[in-house]
């Protein structure tokens, strides 16, 4: 495996490479998705992908623009091992950079070539959340630099008009007569896959303990479980439907997220985590899986009622999400 180290920013570029398979664990977590790892891709790409366009100033260019398309998924340092393996599902595309300064780890594919994988691959397994919108997008501006377009001035205003209507913070002042393209709406669907939750889970749910006060514990304190996904209100329709898919949970909304969220005890430990049993997810997640899961154990045996108890789950908690290392 190759590696590259940048001085200015910290990064380090790992190759591709056909031995840069995830870690024997996550090999043989996903052996149970195989088949579908197609859709587990998707569903994680529907959490933690981003397409976008780059368009900058380059003087050695006849319009004196130039144009990017880039695919990147953004992780925690922690998942490095989940990129590598999206790296290869994707026959080894792209790079993998990794910035130890900032604990993260970003999987980019830009070159044109490289990306016809990435298009054939969403085109095969469609997004199903707003990201969905950004990728009909992309793929028009995509189709529009295959053919060259890119390389003249009604190519540049027309790239500009499509970046215009993608959720993007990036300025287009440069740029006037400006007339963003329609923004097409995602597709309603009928039926969510199991694979795509899974992948999609791996990305975006919390497998949420707290402690909180409970008079009528004789404690003055119990545990706490809780299932949560949470989305931009923009996806309501979509978290929305999780309630019919699994028959259990409950929406919470306010200006900008709604959540789905799982907390009877009963729904978690018969519905939830056999869920995920048989359809795993992937990469640091999974520890506070397996917590999450033994906590519910506990629970259930009603040990969390016991002085004991309860101090063994808070050592638990200390140790989960945020604060693992």
């Amino acid at each position: 495996m190759k590696k590259k180290t940048n001085k200015n920013n910290n990064s380090v570029t790992v190759g591709s490479s056909k031995n840069s398979l995830a870690s024997t664990k996550i090999n043989n977590r996903i052996s149970n998705l195989q088949p579908n790892m197609g859709k587990f891709i998707t569903g994680f790409a529907d959490a933690e992908s981003n397409f976008y366009v780059l368009i900058t100033k380059k003087s050695k260019m006849k319009t004196g623009w130039g144009v990017e398309c880039i695919f990147s998924i953004r992780l925690h340092l922690k998942d490095v091992e989940v990129l590598k393996y999206i790296q290869d599902f994707f026959h080894n595309i792209g790079k993998i950079y990794i910035y130890e300064n900032i604990e993260e780890a970003i999987f980019r594919v830009s070159s044109i070539k490289e990306l016809e994988i990435i298009m054939n691959h969403f085109d095969k397994y469609p997004l199903i959340t707003q990201k969905w919108s950004d990728f009909m997008l992309f793929k028009q501006v995509f189709y529009l630099m295959k053919c060259k377009k890119h390389l003249t001035l009604e190519g540049i205003q027309e790239i500009v008009n499509i970046k215009a209507s993608m959720n993007t913070k990036i300025s287009l002042s440069a740029f006037s007569n400006i007339v963003p393209v329609i923004r097409l709406s995602v597709p309603l669907i009928n039926s969510i896959d199991p694979f795509w939750f899974a992948g999609f889970s791996t990305g975006e749910a919390c497998f949420s303990l707290s402690l909180k006060k409970s008079p009528s514990s004789k404690l003055g304190e119990t545990a706490w479980l809780r299932f949560i996904i949470t989305q931009h209100v923009r996806d309501k329709y979509l978290i929305n439907s999780f309630v019919n898919f699994f028959g259990c949970g409950k929406i919470n909304q306010d200006s900008q997220a709604v959540y789905y969220v799982v907390s009877r005890l009963s729904d978690l430990t018969d519905i939830i985590i056999p869920f995920f049993d048989k359809y795993p997810i992937m990469g640091v997640k999974v520890k506070d899986f397996e917590d999450f899961k033994y906590v519910s154990v506990l629970m259930k045996n009603k040990n969390h009622l016991t002085k004991e108890g309860l101090e063994e789950i808070r050592k638990i908690k200390s140790r989960m999400n945020t604060l693992r290392k």
